[in-house]
């Protein structure tokens, strides 16, 4: 092989590189879509502890939550508007607390508020919301010690995959599709070189999964 072709194969090879780096970011990018803290109305259920039966009351509480504010929201288009109508309707997010924690017969003390709350960076599907302050109804029984349950209630989006919609780590979507994407970069690694072996050598080259065909 000719000084030249050598140059050329490793030049290639490390202007590859970095073009592969750049196309995995741009691939993660593409898969996660970042929604802006103004965009976005949340709910957040502290449990009073993390107990089977806390937990089982945190869960029960917010499908009578969410049922309710979807309706309330679903058709509005804009986040204000969202925004009062939640306002106005605090006291009955309360009745419907009270209620269920009288259907149960729990003596446990709750607080309702609607207003600015901090979150870390949460993924929900391929939406990331990235840390901030985020209005939210923000809901917290007894001494609101337990793991916390939340989800989007502007737009809505509460009422998708309702079991699955607690946060994800970001690690594991990117895992998730990682296989792929190596997938796809090990095929273009071959058509790459297949094609810089005929350029430099002339003639062409086979592979060993087509030798074997």
């Amino acid at each position: 092989m000719k000084p030249q072709a050598i140059i050329y194969l490793l030049f290639s090879f490390f202007v590859l590189l970095i073009s592969w780096e750049d196309q995995g970011n741009q691939a993660i990018a593409a898969f996660h879509h970042e929604v802006s803290q103004e965009d976005a109305i949340r709910l957040r259920i502290l449990a009073n502890s993390d107990s089977i039966s806390d937990q089982k009351l945190k869960r029960e509480i917010r499908d009578k939550v969410n049922q309710s504010i979807t309706e309330w929201v679903t058709g509005i288009e804009s986040k204000q508007d969202a925004m009062d109508v939640i306002s106005s309707k605090l006291h009955e997010i309360e009745a419907i607390v009270e209620s269920e924690l009288e259907n149960r017969g729990i003596n446990q003390l709750f607080e309702v508020d609607f207003e600015q709350v901090d979150f870390p960076t949460k993924l929900y599907g391929n939406l990331v919301y990235p840390a901030g302050e985020y209005q939210a109804v923000l809901i917290t029984l007894g001494e609101g010690k337990g793991e916390n349950w939340w989800c989007v209630l502007f737009p809505p989006l509460c009422f998708i995959d309702m079991e699955q919609s607690e946060a994800v780590p970001a690690e594991e979507v990117e895992a998730d599709i990682q296989p792929e994407k190596e997938v796809e970069v090990s095929f273009f690694f071959v058509d790459f070189f297949k094609g810089l072996f005929e350029t430099i050598f002339g003639g062409e080259t086979t592979t060993l999964a087509e030798e074997n065909q």
